[in-house]
């Protein structure tokens, strides 16, 4: 019989404070997520209309641990039963990533366990074999609030980003559409709701690079595409009705859908050329958890007789499960960290192609 190894998990790249434990071994039918923990800071951060760094950073100081004693209470664990301890290293709000990594550190001091540093991206990339132990390779859109991007994923630490964003990402693009026609925040469960009574064909939006046939992707235009025709409704009538908010959100939302769509058909043709045995389209991110998004993608995925694996929404989201997942992955290999380990901003999962956004001096972002 294989060991059964437990994974403590810590995340706090950006503004929810978690904490998950998770359990495998090999002769288990899947891994076993014994608690999850998430601490929102929404409320922190909502009258300023956007995550503000230092806040954020204040909140993970005061929740990590509280965070991590209600995981550790309903697991029915203590640290003595805890193999090791996998924290989110990057990329993220710098201050963020600093106190996870640091309160990690002191965990895996002071009870003498592994300390794994994890690519929080590769949290997401990974969530498939956390929920269904996927067979490598497999196609990954790897969409979020922060991030947007194509990867096979080959092993747990090997990735060949087909594309991706050249600017905003969905995620931060719903965000802004939120704001813009005066919609709450997280703006994509806001725009989603809203765009239920709308008419996507109502407005006329652009679906930026479209004409290339490459995986990159745009969004900052179909943004202001939207400022502009929401300002011409508050032109034409002296404000913004609730009508022409769900017809904006549902025009913006059709929008994103046929780019990632059409995106994902020339990322399948790519994949499908190293010929996979079983191949695998999955999804994850916080978009992800859009239902009209999860639908047109899962259409494109049977028309290429592939599978199709999406997250349960809770793990959609920033969360520790996929961070104590990747580190149990990490453990088995013998990938473990010591304290020099260092909080990064910025860390791609391809290394090897060019950096998608501006490296800068911090490296790159994607």
């Amino acid at each position: 019989m294989n060991a059964r190894l437990t994974v403590l998990g810590i995340e706090s790249s950006c503004d929810e404070t978690a904490a998950a434990i998770v359990q495998y071994s090999s002769d288990d039918q899947l891994p076993r997520i014994l608690s999850s923990i998430v601490f929102s800071q929404y409320e922190l951060h909502a009258s300023f209309g956007g995550v503000v760094p230092e806040i954020a950073a204040r909140a993970h100081t005061d929740l990590l641990d509280r965070s991590t004693a209600k995981a550790l209470q309903e697991s029915g664990m203590t640290l003595d039963d805890i193999d090791a301890v996998a924290v989110t290293a990057g990329p993220g709000l710098i201050g963020g990533v600093l106190s996870g990594v640091m309160f990690a550190k002191g965990l895996s001091l002071g009870k003498g366990i592994p300390l794994i540093g994890v690519n929080h991206l590769a949290g997401h990339a990974l969530t498939p074999r956390l929920t269904h132990l996927t067979k490598f390779p497999y196609l990954m859109l790897l969409v979020s609030g922060g991030h947007c991007q194509f990867l096979i994923v080959r092993g747990i630490e090997s990735y060949d980003r087909l594309g991706g964003t050249i600017d905003d990402s969905p995620g931060e693009a719903f965000d802004k559409t939120a704001r813009l026609l005066g919609l709450a925040q997280p703006g994509g469960p806001a725009v989603e709701a809203c765009a239920q009574g709308g008419n996507s064909n109502a407005v006329k939006l652009p679906r930026p690079l479209l004409d290339r046939p490459d995986c990159n992707m745009s969004f900052s235009g179909l943004k202001t595409a939207v400022l502009r025709e929401r300002d011409k409704a508050v032109a034409l009538s002296g404000g913004l009705s609730t009508h022409v908010q769900a017809d904006l959100s549902a025009a913006f939302q059709t929008a994103v859908t046929d780019v990632l769509s059409a995106k994902t058909r020339i990322a399948m043709r790519a994949y499908m050329q190293i010929q996979p045995d079983v191949p695998v389209l999955a999804v994850s991110g916080g978009v992800a958890a859009n239902n009209q998004i999860r639908a047109a993608l899962e259409t494109v995925s049977n028309e290429f007789g592939a599978e199709f694996l999406a997250p349960p929404l809770a793990l959609c989201t920033d969360n520790a499960a996929m961070i104590a997942w990747v580190g149990l992955e990490k453990l088995q290999l013998g990938l473990v960290d010591d304290l020099s380990l260092s909080a990064r901003p910025r860390w791609p999962l391809d290394t090897k192609s060019t950096p998608m956004l501006g490296a800068g001096k911090k490296g790159a972002k994607a």
